[in-house]
């Protein structure tokens, strides 16, 4: 039995004459690795990874699967099924789901689409709607009577 020098608990551990909890919290200093994914200097967390690094690596799917449930309601399938490549452009680096019916509880696959930032900004900004539901239009998809009747009268 020991007392901590730091916190001054008694406790049967002391390392360098502190308890574990305050040697961790106070002592304790983290390894620098290179990381063997980002090249940096950083903290070494698992397999010789930075932290940011490991969490890609190995819980990046848990960590989508998640937000796709918890923020769109749909799996994680149908969520990348959707969001492959902007249906206007193709770009496909960064791809955002967008409801056509503007609501966000209806989660139908016929109401989801895939669009870039820039497409998806242009069909929120009431005077550019027009010229990103014209080519929607065009392959097939339906498009809600209300959100028609707002580009006409952006139109006119």
């Amino acid at each position: 039995m020991g007392i901590c020098s730091i916190c001054g608990k008694e406790t049967d551990r002391i390392i360098k004459g502190a308890c574990s909890a305050c040697y961790r919290r106070e002592l304790w200093v983290r390894k620098l690795i290179k990381c063997k994914n980002c090249g940096r200097m950083r903290p070494h967390k698992a397999f010789g990874l930075c932290n940011s690094c490991h969490v890609k690596l190995y819980h990046y799917d848990s960590t989508r699967r998640y937000n796709c449930r918890k923020w769109h309601n749909i799996s994680l399938e149908l969520y990348k099924k959707v969001t492959k490549k902007c249906l206007i452009c193709g770009f496909s680096k960064v791809v955002e789901l967008h409801h056509l019916d503007h609501n966000k509880d209806n989660n139908s696959a016929e109401n989801l689409i895939g669009l870039c930032p820039n497409h998806h900004k242009l069909l929120h900004h009431g005077k550019y709607q027009y010229e990103v539901i014209e080519p929607l239009v065009e392959m097939g998809f339906k498009i809600p009577v209300k959100v028609k009747i707002e580009v006409r009268n952006v139109l006119r």
